[in-house]
């Protein structure tokens, strides 16, 4: 069985494509549930609203759940934007990146 933790690093192979950063890193990742019957919830959200790569995050996303030996209907992907994310959601080591861009 997957655990929670293998989940998180399978999403750290998704990468933004504007950042070049993983959505765990960035910390757009904010809930990872095993549910009853082998399924997966991760709750996440985007840079932005209006985030022109979140088709290609949130099939990634899921491209790497399956990777993990999750199938389609056992995945359950929630894009929300409360909270809305912001750089201080990020890790340690991506804030100090981003520090050092300002």
């Amino acid at each position: 069985m997957v655990s929670v933790e293998q989940v998180r690093e399978g999403l750290k192979q998704v990468i933004d494509p504007e950042l070049g950063i993983d959505i765990v890193s960035l910390g757009l990742v904010y809930d990872i549930q095993l549910r009853e019957g082998g399924k997966v919830y991760v709750r996440m959200t985007l840079t932005s609203p209006g985030c022109p790569a979140a088709p290609m995050i949130v099939g990634n996303s899921r491209l790497a759940l399956e990777d993990l030996g999750f199938k389609d209907p056992e995945i359950d992907i929630e894009v929300v934007f409360d909270p809305p994310w912001s750089p201080e959601k990020a890790s340690e080591e991506v804030r100090l990146l981003f520090e050092q861009f300002r």
